[in-house]
């Protein structure tokens, strides 16, 4: 588990300067609003009929697909706001953790 502060002092690149923000958790998003889709249903019902498998099968075939490349911990995706500016940023790709906790 990892422990987080509920207000961190770091750079804003907005205000060019380091300030205090405030940390939080990004939450989950559906699949349609997290990865939109490039066209339409009905264009990609066409794109994908007719000949081939259009790449469903590119993984080989796997024993055991419980664990098929399936990690045990997702990425943690924080999100820093600054107190100042009011403005939301990213910092850096985030680690692997089972848990997180904000104190």
């Amino acid at each position: 588990m990892v422990v987080i502060p509920k207000v961190r002092n770091t750079f804003c690149p907005k205000c060019k300067k380091h300030t205090e923000h405030k940390v939080e958790q990004a939450k989950a998003r559906t699949m349609g609003t997290a990865h939109p889709q490039s066209w339409g249903k009905r264009a990609q019902t066409r794109h994908t009929a007719g000949y081939g498998n259009h790449g469903r099968y590119s993984r080989p075939p796997v024993g055991r697909w419980r664990l098929a490349g399936r990690k045990t911990s997702k990425k943690v995706d924080l999100r820093f706001t600054c107190k100042t500016c009011n403005k939301t940023h990213l910092c850096g790709t985030g680690w692997r953790a089972k848990k997180v906790e904000f104190k």
